[in-house]
């Protein structure tokens, strides 16, 4: 037994030694990466409402957020004025990243994307953290997400939005039909024979 064992292995590393190398010509030829690769954190400034749970939830603490509160004006006349958070700093210290995607899963708004780049190494270790510029610029390059299972539900999202526009087309429906009752078109009165034969013969 010990000795088919060999054979196997002695095979296996013939095969391995005679088989041409394949070298990846790299800058020139950039490589097919996997869909799911983890290189750097692009950040959607839009959707970070600067709720600080990325920041809390980091096991390294290399996200950096300031911010400032603003006034925001009532919405309609009598109501009452309302404060948000506006984002003045978020950064991320890439050397001390340890890319466990936690920042990604906690964010509620959607605001943190995988991307795929890794051409990001600098001289300077410092250089590594990199601010909210360098982030919004990687979002450009996050790959769409894959499709859904056809068999699967759809989101809670869409459903959501879906029951609510159609909630607001039956009501708007049933304002016109409504409109309709009170003020129903005067019917026309249509044009008598004689009328019509420009009067009798």
């Amino acid at each position: 037994m010990f000795g088919s064992g060999l054979a196997k292995g002695l095979a296996v590393t013939l095969r391995t030694m005679t088989r041409r190398s394949v070298t990846e010509h790299y800058p020139d030829v950039q490589p097919e990466l996997p869909p799911r690769s983890r290189g750097v954190i692009g950040l959607f400034e839009e959707n970070c409402t600067v709720c600080m749970l990325c920041a809390r939830e980091c096991p390294d603490w290399c996200i950096y957020i300031d911010s400032h509160k603003e006034t925001v004006p009532p919405a309609a006349p009598g109501g009452r004025e309302r404060s948000r958070n506006v984002l003045d700093r978020f950064a991320i210290d890439f050397a001390l990243c340890m890319y466990c995607g936690i920042c990604i899963e906690v964010c509620p708004f959607d605001a943190l994307f995988w991307s795929p780049e890794f051409e990001y190494a600098e001289t300077d270790i410092h250089e590594l953290t990199h601010e909210r510029d360098k982030l919004r610029e990687w979002m450009w390059t996050v790959p769409e997400p894959p499709p859904l299972d056809e068999a699967a539900e759809e989101a809670k999202e869409l459903a959501a939005a879906r029951k609510a526009a159609d909630k607001a087309a039956q009501a708007a429906e049933a304002d016109r039909l409504a409109a309709h009752r009170e003020h129903p078109p005067q019917a026309t009165a249509e044009p008598s024979g004689e009328d019509s034969q420009g009067g009798a013969q």
